[in-house]
């Protein structure tokens, strides 16, 4: 009788420490060797990683929601040491870090954060509610508009040979051009560049100081290990890259030079942002 009431509570205490399956339905794959992967082999792996980096496309719910799945998992599988967004910049920190002590936490979060309008809510809303519950700090990543306005007026560039390489320039060049539609002037290409630039070496170096084991949540391009943040944490003189998971719609590329892992998810209809930047020059 006792044995049995032992396989029990051992059953009971492993239950608890499953990690439910995630949200999203889609395909996995190890980019070092073609390796198809369930969500729980990939969690075990993500989990021997001290910094992880999971790249993002902004709009896309699946994302997120994936996102917060990790994050909840992670938790389950070793202490978590921090957690970073691209969409926090150093002026919210002291909010974050106000209503993570508050007793009761406010009516209005997103006021009270402080939260940039051009992050949806809707969809990041979750994923923060979740990090500020937890005993782990929720950290900004990115940089003050004030200072995105200084290395525009003044551009500067970032030190190291791996950030600097004429092909990493060239494909951040090109993502700037196709993101703005092709209708940025030329003039504005090296200050975009340096703004770009600068945005990866500060998360590179918020990166680097945060407690680990670390998870950073970002745009795709930051967090590409070919042109993004990774390059940076070893210009900086880390021994090593961060581990890189892609998440990324059906269709996409991903190579093995961009990322470790990628999560493909079921593609979804794009709205047609140029054709709106194009009415609204035109108006």
């Amino acid at each position: 009788m006792r044995g049995i009431l032992l396989l029990a509570v051992l059953l009971l205490s492993a239950c608890q420490h499953v990690s439910a399956p995630p949200p999203i339905s889609g395909e996995i794959r190890d980019l070092h060797n073609g390796q198809s992967l369930t969500a729980q082999e990939l969690l075990t792996r993500l989990a021997k990683s001290s910094r992880l980096i999971v790249g993002e496309q902004h709009d896309n719910r699946d994302h997120h929601q994936l996102q917060l799945w990790l994050l909840r998992a992670l938790g389950q599988q070793r202490a978590q040491g921090s957690l970073l967004l691209e969409m926090l910049t150093p002026d919210q920190q002291l909010r974050v870090n106000d209503v993570r002590q508050a007793s009761t936490p406010p009516v209005d979060l997103p006021g009270a954060l402080a939260w940039q309008s051009g992050w949806d809510w809707g969809m990041y809303g979750p994923i923060v509610r979740f990090a500020l519950g937890q005993p782990y700090p929720l950290l900004a990543a990115n940089l003050d508009n004030s200072e995105v306005r200084g290395f525009y007026t003044q551009p500067k560039p970032v030190g190291g040979s791996r950030s600097n390489a004429p092909s990493v320039k060239k494909e951040l060049l090109e993502q700037i051009s196709g993101s703005h539609c092709g209708l940025l002037p030329q003039s504005q290409m090296p200050a975009m560049l340096a703004v770009q630039q600068q945005r990866d070496r500060r998360m590179a170096e918020r990166l680097i100081a945060a407690p680990t084991p670390s998870l950073f949540f970002a745009g795709a391009y930051h967090a590409r290990k070919d042109v993004g943040v990774p390059l940076h944490v070893l210009d900086l003189g880390a021994p090593e890259a961060p581990t890189v998971l892609m998440l990324a719609q059906q269709g996409s590329a991903v190579t093995p030079a961009m990322a470790d892992y990628v999560w493909y998810t079921p593609a979804t209809p794009a709205p047609d942002y140029c054709a709106e930047m194009r009415k609204q020059m035109r108006q």
